[in-house]
């Protein structure tokens, strides 16, 4: 009951943030307390850093990246440029920028889809004079999409680096088994934001008023350098993953080759973005988040409240790869919405880690259902993630404010349909590709 207790206190201060008391600060305090009560050993620690370490610094580097390219226009101009294909009819401009989320949300993580796509998206829906009702739909997609679509590869969930490092799974292997997933995802996330907001949407708007999106680059050098890097990330990990090498080595290499060229250490010229302002916008309270909130976590699993996790999962591995998949991925997807995603998916890491002898198609099912049921769980209520409540918070400065209760009615209704068409892709691709193991 101390654990439990200690973990709930932890988690309330951390989604209440009283007087901006950082979540890092929070959690960390909760692990302090966990310790002094015995909860938690300091031979715990290592083995949690051991868990956490690649997962931050991999997030922190993508946010660092995101923010380079933010301030270089990279996203207003991809924005601008999706809104002229929608070719003035707002039903078709909807799914482009879903579409838009969904490449975003892969490449820079969900967090980086939702939280600086949607303040240019309702930039853009303001200049067009959008009623309210249509840009609540545009806005809700933005959100709702960074997190659906945010499968594919390692780097695109923080919920993923976190799985793919404590079950070992290569680079390559994961996006073997996900991206066609998640393109079911998307699939499935066009059809319900299609049929819950296409009427709002379905509205004309003027392309003439539209900035030309030349006109949002504000560092042509860092914006032109952006495609060879992003590819040559891509390569990167892609050659560097049957190596063993760290993502998190190979993403801070692209964020200090962008930031050479954001802060032209090399050949001089005029700076033009303020390389200390992104590198303080950079979310460097994760790291003592993720080492604070699954030490705390950890406290679960030594009071053995994780074995009822585990129970559940026996259960569901002994009825075959359906059950397996279907079972597991609602069970992460409810404790993510009641207790948030980045304990969940560490809990329902240690509660399978404990099964014992799995048969490994079940097991792995089980690893990928857990990391779709964290990625989209989330969606069904506003503390399901951390970067749900500051979207809300952005959102609520930029003058929208969405309700806890709005929210929920929303998510409620949209994310089922998205979670359980993600599951049941899960369940029909992995024989396909077979379980070959994490490596």
């Amino acid at each position: 009951m101390l654990a439990l207790a200690v973990f709930i206190a932890t988690l309330v201060f951390v989604i209440w943030q009283p007087r901006g008391l950082g979540i890092g600060w929070s959690a960390m305090a909760g692990a302090i307390v966990d310790l002094a009560l015995g909860v938690i050993h300091w031979r715990n620690i290592p083995t949690v850093w051991h868990i956490v370490w690649n997962a931050t610094f991999t997030f922190v580097a993508l946010i660092i990246i995101s923010l380079l390219l933010d301030e270089a226009g990279f996203f207003r101009w991809a924005a601008l440029h999706v809104a002229r294909w929608g070719r003035g009819r707002g039903r078709v401009l909807l799914p482009l920028i879903v579409m838009l989320g969904f490449a975003i949300a892969a490449f820079f993580a969900n967090d980086g889809a939702a939280l600086l796509l949607t303040p240019i998206v309702m930039a853009i829906l303001m200049s067009l004079e959008f009623p309210p009702a249509a840009a609540l739909a545009f806005i809700i997609a933005t959100g709702f999409v960074a997190d659906t679509t945010s499968l594919p590869l390692v780097i695109s969930n923080l919920v993923n680096i976190v799985s793919a490092n404590y079950f070992n799974i290569s680079f390559n292997r994961y996006a073997l088994v996900m991206i066609p997933i998640d393109l079911v995802s998307l699939a499935a996330t066009l059809a319900v934001l299609g049929l819950m907001f296409g009427r709002a949407a379905n509205r004309r708007y003027a392309i003439a008023a539209l900035e030309a999106p030349a006109a949002a680059i504000r560092d042509p050098l860092v914006f032109r350098a952006a495609w060879p890097v992003l590819l040559l990330l891509l390569a990167a990990y892609l050659v560097t993953a049957p190596l063993g090498v760290p993502v998190s080595f190979v993403t801070i290499a692209g964020a200090v080759v962008l930031l050479a060229i954001a802060g032209r250490w090399f050949g001089g010229g005029a700076k033009i973005i303020e390389i200390r302002r992104v590198l303080r916008g950079a979310p460097w309270q994760i790291v003592i988040f993720s080492l604070g909130m699954y030490l705390v976590v950890y406290g679960l699993r030594n009071a053995g409240l994780t074995d009822y996790i585990a129970d559940a999962l026996r259960a569901f591995a002994a009825h075959g790869i359906w059950a397996a998949s279907l079972g597991t991925g609602v069970l992460a997807a409810i404790l993510s919405s009641v207790m948030n995603n980045m304990p969940s998916v560490l809990a329902g890491a240690l509660a399978i880690g404990q099964l014992g002898h799995v048969a490994p198609r079940i097991r792995d099912a089980m690893v990928y259902a857990n990391v779709i049921g964290c990625d989209l769980g989330p969606k069904f209520t506003p503390i399901g993630s951390l970067a749900t409540l500051l979207w809300l918070h952005v959102l609520n400065q930029k003058g929208t404010r969405i309700t806890w209760g709005q929210y929920m009615r929303i998510g409620l209704v949209i994310t089922p349909p998205v979670l359980l068409a993600t599951l049941a892709a899960l369940a029909l691709w992995l024989p396909v590709v077979g379980a070959v193991g994490h490596g």
